[in-house]
């Protein structure tokens, strides 16, 4: 068939790269001068990408992806066991092995816990086992917890919470939560190993995924933006030209705006989600490491970061550093030289550095996800016959995660 994918993200890559292989014709258009949405690496030198993005060992969909278009994930990602380096202290750390005697294992070695801590937690987590990682879907993150130890639910609920639903934990999808734990956590052996992006993010699925589907005759448009969709004669009109089947794979706004004419709940259901924003700061400071490639902070009123990573264990230049702030919609309104300046500070009072951190550059992504908050309804895949929305905010168990972009890209592939 014919096939229309608007948007260049990670699902409309996903979504053109799997319809390519069923032998269908694919028209993959998108936005802006350059593939790859909201994981993508700015055109600039040094090269940055527009978010530090972080994947994990159950990502298997979207490494199956990467290697389908040529990228060779061992070289591509540093694979580490999940790890809570904090910076005056480890944190929780997993070892490799089967994942219920792993999780068993490093939470009962976890010292810094108290013993009832950590006991409590296993307890917990035991309990969600029983019960298939299910739970009342009104409850939050902190509903959930909220008989934790205080410190478990500091060093270990939160930041997971906030660096996988990119929502706080007094605000986020307890079964959504819930959800990810199971795959992350319980799913197979390293599937909660965190996966480190060596090159910059473009270079992990976008560049080699535009080579790729022009190798196997994918008509690429960039810098365009589909205007009006309509249905007639067994076919859909995409801007006066016929396709068989259109993959929306827009930003839901735009989908919202393409369909409203042909499904208006979809298009209500669509513009209806909240979104939360993600902002990274990047600190130079030459002859400086962290303690570790990916350090956990603790956020709060001051310190705006939950996580800092260090680009030169990374491969790529030394002495650059990269903090995020994930659910950062109160900094965003404070202003982003505000939201620097306050990561700059945090890094001065809870790093070393061997010499003084400046400010490189500072980077919003004001839309980052939705907010997955509990009782959230989604708009589905599927939006009439033949036309099919593919993205991280549609229908399906996981959070706004670049994995969820893949997996809904692969479904409406899979579904014409």
């Amino acid at each position: 068939m014919k096939i229309a994918v608007i948007g260049g993200g990670w699902a409309g890559l996903a979504a053109a790269v799997a319809a390519t292989q069923r032998g269908h014709a694919v028209t993959l258009i998108e936005m802006a001068a350059q593939l790859g949405g909201r994981a993508r690496s700015l055109s600039e030198q040094p090269r940055l990408d527009n978010g530090q993005h972080i994947l994990i060992g159950a990502y298997v969909q979207s490494l199956g992806l990467m290697r389908a278009v040529g990228v060779d994930v061992e070289q591509a990602l540093l694979r580490m066991p999940l790890r809570l380096r904090y910076p005056d202290h480890e944190g929780l750390r997993l070892p490799a092995g089967p994942p219920l005697l792993a999780f068993a294992r490093g939470v009962l070695a976890y010292r810094a816990w108290p013993l009832p801590a950590r006991l409590s937690l296993l307890a917990t987590a035991t309990c969600w086992l029983m019960r298939g990682f299910r739970c009342a879907p009104d409850l939050t993150v902190s509903d959930l917890c909220a008989e934790l130890h205080a410190i478990v639910n500091a060093e270990l609920i939160a930041p997971l919470c906030v660096a996988a639903l990119n929502t706080p934990a007094t605000k986020a999808s307890a079964q959504v939560f819930l959800r990810v734990l199971r795959d992350a956590l319980f799913s197979g052996r390293g599937s909660s190993d965190l996966l480190l992006p060596r090159r910059p993010l473009s270079e992990l699925l976008a560049e080699p995924a535009q080579a790729w589907l022009a190798k196997q005759g994918a008509q690429i448009q960039l810098g365009t933006r589909a205007q009006a969709l309509a249905h007639q004669d067994k076919a859909w009109q995409l801007d006066g030209e016929n396709f068989d089947a259109i993959i929306l794979a827009c930003p839901s706004g735009e989908a919202a705006r393409l369909v409203e004419g042909i499904a208006p709940r979809w298009a209500e259901q669509a513009r209806s989600l909240r979104f939360e924003p993600i902002v990274t700061v990047y600190l130079q400071s030459p002859g400086s490491t962290l303690p570790a490639p990916m350090v956990a902070l603790q956020d709060g009123p001051q310190a705006p970061a939950q996580f800092a990573f260090d680009m030169g264990q990374l491969g790529h230049a030394p002495g650059l550093f990269a903090f995020v702030a994930s659910g950062a919609a109160a900094w965003v309104e404070r202003g982003l030289s505000a939201c620097g300046e306050a990561t700059l500070a945090q890094a001065t009072r809870e790093l070393r550095w061997a010499s003084p951190p400046q400010i490189l550059r500072v980077l919003a992504e004001k839309r980052a996800t939705f907010a997955c908050t509990p009782n959230l309804q989604r708009p589905p895949a599927q939006i009439a016959p033949g036309l099919w929305a593919a993205g991280d905010y549609v229908a399906g168990p996981y959070p706004a995660t670049l994995e969820g972009a893949v997996r809904s890209g692969q479904t409406a592939a899979a579904s014409l």
